[in-house]
């Protein structure tokens, strides 16, 4: 018997856990499992073949709020050319409301509820047989027209009995590695499935060790780990995250999900010293408003978590990435504003504004009516509108979240932008609030924008303000151009004027020793022909570097020519952008006349 695994990812860097835990459970030997993975942006008919390809006897989906609609239509046309072919449905998207989900779709044999790795080693074994597997725990099944659904499992399943999910090979090219040490969270948020649930359980710390050093051997890119609360047991989190750093590979990054309020200072202060860039936290705060903490049984000290991020900020050596949700029970437009400003004020790497969706199975879709919720019918079925929110409030949050995403979230405009609500806003709410009307108004949201049309988009939006020092804005829109750019030719947007010579005073300035090794010492062995081919210098007419420090001086700068030495060469990991880089400023004295 032939089995087919599928998974339909999101993006062609994630890979699919769940599949390759069953692709390694020992099942018959008479039955023949494969792996494929597809995306969601692959055409359907593409797809289709390539199962049709593999005369699978059996086709597994895995189910998710992101590719169901498409597994569905798959499953449906997959059945017309092949009637006599099993298919079997399983993960979170269609482990709640199984049989109201098989009964309109009647092209689905089986479906797997939960946790599927024991059911599916009985099922394929009673499938290869062709013997009863209508009492396998944790099954529905079709039988004579009807949906039948046992209960969903005979007893705890243990993580100890997982394989290892890389046993067969790593993922290619760079794609990000998941994997997961422990499975549940302490705590019961009603809007997430693991309100369904409760208690964490572990894999052994051993077989945790062993697999982390495949990875590092290996010199995978990224681990994600998929914990929901990776750090919920300190004691294990600090001994994976030490074992980590002991056998630090300068390649590999590790992302986790973390708590941020429950991290005491033992943790922080291990934390101080972890090397740049190998680790990336990720902190749910969602809401600050304590009616709506209180609604959605979310238990959270936003002073602590504000303590604890300014903390690991401070460090440099840890990216953070915050995520708030718009539509929660009694968050309106004007709280959520309040709740955007608390978590911005932090200044994470990355600020994530996501949407309510209602999941099946999260206690906040069985209460939808409690709080007026109006949700899509279909999968990711966010929502419309509520009681606290408007669709019209949902559509200018949609567009302060483009803005974010386009304009912060890339730290290509950092220092630009908070110069700009340093002196001109109230708040960072209502600069992205303003930015996008003027974006709409302007018709930039209907086609995507180039990279270097964007600074232009800033400029314009501060002149159609009224704001003052345009000059200074554009000096500090190249200084963010470059931090982020190597290049030897600026836009014609930035009105670049060259000194006469500038370049060979460049390379003269090089060909000074004490130059070198005061500002870039990591070139003292190399010829100045040699560095010239990883450094920009670039000449502004005031000191941004002294603004970008002190933002309130932007309406009384004066002129003061400066030189500043861009390095592009620097290899190791960076947390403020996507390019990595080293700024220099030198005075006149030293060598650039």
């Amino acid at each position: 018997m032939r089995t087919l695994l599928v998974a339909i990812n999101a993006k062609y860097s994630h890979t699919n856990l769940a599949l390759r835990y069953l692709e390694g459970i020992t099942v018959n030997a008479r039955v023949e499992v494969d792996l494929k993975e597809f995306t969601i942006n692959q055409n359907t008919n593409y797809i289709l073949t390539e199962i049709y390809k593999t005369h699978a006897d059996v086709v597994c989906f895995s189910c998710y709020i992101w590719n169901i609609e498409m597994i569905l239509a798959l499953c449906k046309t997959l059945k017309k050319i092949k009637p006599g072919i099993t298919i079997v449905l399983g993960g979170p998207e269609v482990s709640y409301e199984t049989e109201s989900l098989m009964t309109i779709n009647d092209d689905i044999d089986i479906v797997l509820i939960g946790e599927a790795e024991r059911s599916y080693k009985e099922l394929m074994n009673a499938l290869e047989s062709n013997n009863d597997y209508t009492g396998i725990y944790g099954v529905a099944y079709r039988a004579k027209g009807n949906v039948y659904k046992n209960k969903k499992t005979a007893e705890q399943f243990s993580m100890e009995e997982l394989p290892f999910p890389y046993a067969d090979a790593l993922p290619e090219g760079g794609r990000i590695v998941y994997y997961e040490a422990s499975r549940g969270c302490p705590f019961n948020c009603q809007y997430c499935l693991s309100s369904a649930h409760s208690g964490v359980k572990y894999l052994p710390i051993h077989r945790i060790k062993e697999d982390l050093l495949v990875f590092i051997n290996a010199k995978v890119k990224q681990v994600k780990f998929v914990d929901r609360t990776f750090n919920a047991n300190k004691i294990i989190s600090l001994e994976i995250m030490k074992f980590i750093v002991e056998n630090n590979n300068n390649l590999t990054n590790f992302h986790f999900e973390i708590t941020a309020d429950i991290m005491d200072n033992e943790m922080l202060a291990f934390l101080k010293d972890v090397p740049t860039g190998l680790f990336q936290f990720e902190i749910g705060v969602q809401s600050t408003n304590e009616k709506t903490l209180l609604a959605i049984d979310r238990k959270m000290n936003f002073t602590k978590i504000s303590e604890v991020v300014n903390t690991i900020i401070g460090y440099g050596n840890i990216h953070l990435h915050l995520d708030l949700i718009v539509g929660l029970p009694h968050e309106d437009y004007f709280t959520f504003r309040k709740t955007f400003n608390d978590v911005f004020a932090l200044r994470p790497n990355r600020l994530q504004i996501g949407f309510l969706k209602l999941l099946k199975g999260s206690n906040l879709r069985s209460e939808f009516d409690k709080y007026g919720y109006v949700y899509t019918d279909c999968a990711p079925y966010e929502i419309i509108q509520s009681n606290d929110i408007s669709y019209g409030d949902l559509i200018c949050l949609k567009g302060i979240e483009e803005m974010v995403e386009i304009f912060w979230n890339s730290r290509q405009f950092t220092t630009t932008i908070s110069i700009i609500i340093h002196n001109y806003y109230t708040s960072p709410f209502n600069f992205f609030d303003e930015f996008y009307v003027f974006w709409e108004k302007a018709s930039y949201h209907h086609c995507p924008q180039s990279k270097n049309k964007l600074y232009e988009i800033i400029y314009e939006f501060y002149i159609e303000m009224g704001f003052f020092r345009g000059d200074i804005i554009l000096e500090l829109l190249k200084y963010d151009y470059l931090k982020n750019t190597k290049t030897s030719s600026l836009p014609v947007f930035f009105h670049r004027a060259e000194e006469k010579n500038f370049k060979n005073k460049c390379h003269e300035f090089l060909q000074i020793k004490n130059n070198v090794l005061r500002y870039i010492p990591l070139y003292a062995d190399s010829t100045a022909k040699q560095i010239i081919k990883s450094v920009h210098f670039e000449q502004f007419e005031y000191d941004i570097q002294e603004l970008s420090k002190i933002p309130e001086k932007l309406l009384v700068a004066e002129k003061n020519n400066t030189v500043i030495l861009f390095d592009y060469s620097v290899t190791k990991r960076e947390l403020s952008n996507s390019r990595d880089f080293v700024l220099m400023n030198f005075e006149n004295k030293e060598g650039v006349k």
